[in-house]
């Protein structure tokens, strides 16, 4: 087991990610929209749903692809953590913007069948998935190594734990940190669809407005619509279906 180093970098957001989660996806590129306008510095950090829910009976309370997706994404995150210990955290936004859009700018599999998801997600973090990203980034393809490597899990386990101490335990993906390390901190905010170029920066404000209030606590409904990315089969301009991701996901024990 290797001993990895943190460095230190200065930021106005921290934007805590996994890669499968697909409303931390969303969230994500609509931060970049607000990065772009208010030229903000983003550290990407790492969170995983494997860890969040380590302790949680997969079988029983959620669909049967889940396991597969949360296991991809913790190794998709050892394969960063080596490569932010390489090339430095500013490959980060890069990585993650490959990874997203690997998995997310992708056509639905032809038959939305349980085995079918569950098979595309199985497919996720692999050394076959990773090739071309690694290329297109001209990042080693030695890389692929350390998504089989649990020595990062320590860090993904961190940094994963740090993202919890600052919401509290109850909470999924994505987490941001405003102005860290004593800045905001909060679960959200989910969303379902991008919104205008023009709109981003008033729809931030109105976030950090209301978080920015010591007795705001939550607000929050699990009827969300059906995410807008390919993946999900919801093309831009539509509206997804209306679904209750009860606790953050479609489980099955409500």
């Amino acid at each position: 087991m290797g001993t990895h180093v943190r460095v230190g970098f200065m930021s106005d957001i921290n934007f805590y990610w996994d890669p499968v989660c697909p409303f931390a996806w969303i969230t994500s590129r609509w931060i970049k929209m607000v990065q772009e306008q208010k030229d903000y510095e983003v550290d990407w950090r790492f969170i995983s749903l494997r860890i969040l829910n380590k302790d949680k009976d997969y079988d029983s309370e959620f669909p049967p692809e889940y396991e597969a997706g949360h296991n991809a994404g913790l190794y998709l995150l050892r394969m960063a953590a080596h490569i932010r210990e390489e090339h430095g955290r500013e490959a980060m936004d890069s990585l993650y913007t490959a990874l997203g859009t690997s998995i997310f700018d992708v056509d639905p599999p032809a038959k939305d069948s349980t085995g079918e998801k569950t098979e595309r997600r199985a497919s996720w973090g692999t050394p076959e998935h990773v090739a071309p990203i690694l290329a297109a980034l001209d990042l080693p393809a030695s890389a692929a190594d350390a998504l089989a490597d649990p020595s990062f899990d320590t860090i993904i386990e961190a940094e994963t734990d740090e993202a919890l101490a600052l919401t509290g335990k109850d909470v999924g993906t994505p987490i941001i940190t405003f102005e860290p390390p004593d800045g905001l901190s909060f679960f959200g905010p989910v969303i379902s669809r991008l919104p205008a170029e023009e709109d981003a920066v008033e729809l931030w404000d109105s976030v950090i407005n209301l978080a920015s209030f010591g007795g705001f606590t939550e607000l929050k409904r699990s009827l969300r619509e059906r995410p807008q990315l390919r993946s999900f089969g919801v093309k831009p301009g539509d509206i997804g279906k209306t679904e209750d991701w009860h606790g953050g996901s479609r489980r099955l024990k409500k």
